[in-house]
């Protein structure tokens, strides 16, 4: 039985999953800055987001086994001390080569922060609870991607891109001390670090892992190519000022905050997580096809001024309401039978979607061509495979129970 001292604030783990969020797409509006202070292509410049994203997966691999080992906490300080450090080569990178290079180094550490604090949440919170404590949880790691352009927008507007980074360090500095006076170990005693190559075979051929870190890999691969290319397709081709940029992905919060209340409110009426997640679904591909055929039927397009950027931003935010009933149902049941290794499985889990993420903002990012279509096709596509890997789950999951 968990006491009290064992459980921290969510607030506090908020902060520590959100963190990491935020320096995913704090410096998005500063894309076409970027490229143009640097001299390199569109496409170069939405890598670096890929390669944060593959950091981070490498990341997650550690920090969940050595928090196993060492502790959460000192596994935690340790990554956002190396978080900082990346941070800080971000803002004297001369060349995009060594802006890359730091922004793994600043993933790297960064994602301690998003897979430790899912590890405290399993730990400090029972069964009962940890429905809601991780919607609140994925509401911030969606809520956090929608603020930091507007951060971002606001300081490079003002300050230029390199700045961005400065505010990184400064959140930073505040997460860093916040959880070295305030978080208790949650660390369970009889917590294993279990062997990683036996435990990944045993995680990584789950299907009910396999089934649900597609749907958060998907999930987020539609919101972080959307913070990779949505630069290009809203200031560079509608013609949204970066200033206005920033609130117009402050406005995509809201529908993850709207999301995030319809799952709540779909549990507290006996709603099952797979049932909240075909719903989730439901809203992902409405919104990702409609956002298409109006592309293609010429009804988005620059000529039509704020029209054209009003539906196509209500089209993106009927796609993403469905993110964080997907995301918060599929963490909350992933990992249940990894109680006695939950960092390592967790470290596994995140290892693996983060792949994904990764692999699919690289492909948007292939895909950019300077026009409207790419986005919501790659979205299109995202969302039928989801559904295709979520259907398949469950029709084995029904042959397995009716042979059981």
């Amino acid at each position: 039985m968990k006491t009290n001292h064992l459980k921290p604030t969510l607030w506090l783990i908020i902060c520590i999953v959100g963190l990491p969020q935020i320096a995913e797409t704090i410096y998005t509006p500063s894309l076409p800055d970027i490229a143009r202070s640097l001299n390199v292509s569109a496409n170069q410049t939405e890598y670096t987001l890929t390669i944060y994203l593959f950091g981070f997966a490498v990341g997650v691999l550690l920090w969940g086994g050595l928090s196993d080992r060492i502790g959460r906490k000192p596994a935690l300080m340790l990554g956002l001390a190396i978080y900082m450090l990346g941070c800080i080569a971000c803002f004297f990178a001369p060349t995009i080569e060594v802006l890359m290079l730091a922004r793994f180094v600043q993933a790297f550490g960064g994602s301690t922060g998003s897979v430790l604090g899912q590890a405290i949440a399993r730990d400090a919170f029972p069964q009962s609870e940890r429905g809601k404590a991780f919607s609140m949880i994925s509401l911030a790691m969606g809520f956090a991607p929608g603020v930091g352009p507007v951060i971002g927008g606001f300081t490079d507007h003002n300050f230029g891109w390199r700045a961005v980074f400065l505010v990184l360090i400064g959140l930073g500095t505040y997460v860093f001390f916040k959880v070295l006076t305030q978080l208790p170990e949650t660390k369970q005693p009889g917590t294993q670090r279990a062997p990683l190559l036996k435990s990944a075979w045993n995680v990584l051929t789950d299907r009910r892992i396999l089934t649900y870190g597609f749907l958060v890999g998907g999930c987020n691969g539609i919101l972080f190519s959307f913070y990779g290319e949505g630069p290009f397709y809203f200031i560079k081709i509608l013609g949204v000022s970066v200033n206005h940029y920033g609130l117009l992905c402050l406005g995509t919060a809201i529908p993850l905050i709207l999301g995030s209340l319809i799952s709540r409110q779909m549990h507290a009426h006996g709603k099952s997580g797979d049932k909240i997640i075909l719903a989730g679904c439901g809203f992902c591909s409405t919104g990702a096809i409609s956002l298409l055929a109006l592309v293609f039927a010429g009804f988005i397009n620059p000529q039509y001024g704020a029209w054209a950027i009003s539906a196509a931003l209500f089209l993106v935010m009927l796609t993403f309401v469905g993110i964080p009933m997907i995301i918060s149902n599929c963490l909350s049941s992933a990992l249940e039978h990894y109680s006695h290794m939950a960092g390592t499985a967790a470290s596994l889990f995140g290892f693996y979607y983060y792949l994904w993420i990764s692999a699919m903002t690289g492909i948007m990012g292939s895909m950019h061509n300077g026009t409207l279509i790419p986005m919501p096709l790659f979205f299109t596509g995202i969302c039928f495979s989801m559904i295709g890997a979520f259907a398949y789950y469950i029709k084995r999951e029904v042959l397995v129970a009716k042979t059981a």
